[in-house]
């Protein structure tokens, strides 16, 4: 089995003074990586602010004979998240790969949820990861070559209860991804999503503390690495969890036409199961094909 080595690549990790950005960040580092810790040091829910964390794990690395150096930038301010691109690139040259992992939660059923709560979570999420790709992507470009990370979750994929605002800006990184795979096609930049289930300081009062002793940071690393590693694929969503993987993607079911007499609302009613048939399900490479599907079984319809 042959190595994966990061030898020669810079790569920022965002949240990485805890958790899982700080395990991502410390294994890049042991396989060549030279890495920038980027942590704002704030608590769970995003108050509070401190370089203490991002230092810390640059020590351990350095300790161990790797390269780092820590950035306190707020991933909400996207002039603090340029100026840390700016640091990366004058002390390593060049950023080849960029880990979006920072993050808060701020759970509340949504009609007990104030808007400033929504609205923070998906700053942190949605817009961090948004202005540390844009800062990002013309050097990608210039160099042709580029490997992002983003994290989703299984909340935003697939629902979870309180959690609007999280799962809301969840779901719209997958988006995110879809289109950033299309635009960074030609200049080699590789996009991709995982959805990790670790016991981190995220999760310490979510999840059952048996769950929590066997789902280990460590466990989810190996498939973000994978992920912004030089073979990675593009456009993947990868579900991480004690050791155990797997990925989701969107799929449409087969297109079905109704001819002008059927296609009232009494109509589609009664073909409702037929159109929700997953198992006519499949994915699309963009949204032309999906398009296309539509146009392809009107005419088929109209033509018999």
């Amino acid at each position: 089995m042959t190595s994966i080595r990061f030898d020669g690549r810079v790569a920022i990790v965002t949240g990485a003074g805890n958790g899982l950005g700080r395990v991502h960040a410390l294994e890049l580092a042991r396989r060549g990586a030279k890495v920038v810790i980027n942590d704002f040091g704030g608590s769970r829910d995003g108050t509070g602010g401190s370089t203490s964390a991002a230092q810390a794990v640059v020590d351990e690395i350095r300790a161990a004979g790797g390269t780092a150096i820590a950035n306190g930038a707020n991933v909400t301010d996207f002039e603090q998240v340029q100026a840390m691109v700016a640091q990366a690139k004058a002390e390593f040259g060049r950023v080849d790969i960029l880990i979006n992992n920072a993050g808060i939660l701020r759970d509340k059923t949504f009609s007990k949820m104030e808007m400033a709560d929504f609205r923070m979570v998906l700053d942190v999420h949605l817009m961090g990861s948004v202005h540390c790709t844009k800062a990002v992507w013309e050097l990608m470009r210039e160099q042709n070559y580029g490997r992002i990370l983003m994290t989703t979750s299984s909340s935003g994929l697939f629902g979870n209860f309180g959690q609007s605002n999280y799962g809301a800006a969840k779901m719209a990184l997958v988006g995110l991804m879809h289109m950033l795979t299309i635009e960074g096609k030609k200049n080699n930049i590789r996009v991709n999503t995982i959805a990790p289930m670790a016991a981190t300081r995220m999760t310490e009062d979510v999840l059952p503390a048996a769950m929590l002793d066997s789902i280990k940071p460590e466990q989810v690393t190996p498939g973000a690495l994978v992920l912004v590693s030089e073979d990675a694929p593009s456009k993947v969503t990868l579900s991480a969890g004690g050791g155990s993987f797997s990925t989701a993607r969107i799929v449409d079911t087969a297109p079905v036409w109704l001819s002008s007499d059927e296609c009232t609302l009494e109509g589609l009613a009664a073909h409702f199961a037929q159109i929700a048939d997953w198992d006519s399900a499949r994915p699309y490479d963009d949204s032309n094909q999906q398009v296309h599907a539509l146009i392809q079984a009107a005419m088929a319809g109209m033509e018999a």
